[in-house]
């Protein structure tokens, strides 16, 4: 299983180390620049004077918020897990760098056909799926695409209606 959550973790260490953090072998510095890569994280590293070996502090203090999730985005693109939770990944972020991770999360999966379970307020972040769940009152109350959940005028159709009022 792959997490990238709302606040991800990372550890005093290198932005290197935490890309590659919990894999039983040691990736090649060029599958962590890859990684990086997809994870729309390698510009802003390579922009760091000691770049992959760049300290990110105490839990990445050293990092922004966005950064921080682009770099455990790119620690799950490494992985490569079979299922990738994605917990709020991107609601602490100001709409250019949601657009950025939310382009970041979009190649994680479509790396490959795999299980990606989304918990998200932010409607962007869930449009594409394949299946929408709509939870209320801790039931599931709906269920579909986007284009099905409109048509079924309800509580995800008043959602969407009210987020782009």
């Amino acid at each position: 299983i792959g997490l990238v959550g709302q606040e991800p973790t990372l550890f005093i260490g290198t932005i290197a180390e935490n890309i590659s953090y919990g894999l039983a072998e040691q990736p090649s510095q060029q599958q962590i620049e890859e990684a990086a890569k997809m994870a729309n994280a390698h510009d802003f590293i390579t922009q760091f004077p000691d770049g992959y070996d760049t300290q990110v502090g105490m839990k990445g203090e050293q990092l922004s918020g966005g950064q921080k999730q682009r770099i455990a985005i790119a620690r799950a693109i490494l992985k490569n897990p079979d299922i990738l939770l994605l917990d709020e990944a991107t609601s602490a972020l100001d709409s250019e760098s949601e657009k950025v991770v939310q382009e970041a999360l979009d190649k994680v999966m479509a790396l490959k056909r795999r299980t990606t379970i989304v918990i998200a307020h932010r409607l962007s972040t869930i449009r594409r799926a394949d299946k929408i769940c709509v939870v209320s009152g801790g039931k599931i109350a709906e269920q579909g695409t986007h284009q099905e959940l409109l048509q079924l005028n309800g509580i995800y159709a008043n959602l969407v209606e009210s987020a782009s009022a």
